[in-house]
């Protein structure tokens, strides 16, 4: 279903929540499920990933992640701040060792000079803090983007998995 990259990608998060004996959850916005459908892609994935939440609107992001409205007023659900807070959410929500959080924008319309098509914002959250992450993929098209932030996300938690 998966290009081999998050398909690897994917099996190294799941080997390596189940060698820590952690879970995994994630909180998406413009991949719509992506990550959490990469993960299931692998057997055994039941065993780290008990949920995983798509909360493309602020609604969503406030009302099942607790991402404040105000902080959603004065920086935007593409922002640092934002996905500090959905990762942090999640976290919570699921009662999970590990969260990562994605919001961004795929296009093809939506972006602006300050925040163009492809600018996505991850963060990580754990029992350390939570990490945010800058990506700014080519504008080649909304399924590219959503592909590009998919790898990324499962980027930074194999990343995670191995520290």
């Amino acid at each position: 279903m998966f290009p081999e990259q998050i398909n690897s990608l994917a099996q190294a998060v799941v080997e390596g929540a189940r060698r820590r004996g952690w879970t995994v959850t994630a909180a998406e916005s413009c991949t719509g499920g992506l990550v959490a459908a990469a993960l299931t892609e692998v057997p055994g994935a039941s065993e780290v990933l008990e949920r995983s939440l798509v909360t493309y609107s602020n609604a969503a992001k406030t009302a099942l992640l607790g991402v404040p409205g105000p902080l959603l007023r004065a920086h935007g659900a593409v922002s640092a701040a934002t996905a500090e807070a959905m990762a942090a959410g999640a976290r919570t929500a699921a009662a999970a060792d590990l969260a990562v959080a994605v919001t961004g924008i795929a296009g093809p319309g939506g972006g602006s000079a300050e925040k163009p098509v492809g600018l996505v914002w991850f963060a990580i959250a754990d029992r350390e803090g939570v990490i945010t992450h800058e990506a700014r993929f080519d504008n080649a098209g909304r399924s590219a983007v959503r592909l590009a932030a998919t790898t990324r996300a499962l980027e930074l938690l194999a990343m995670r998995l191995k520290a």
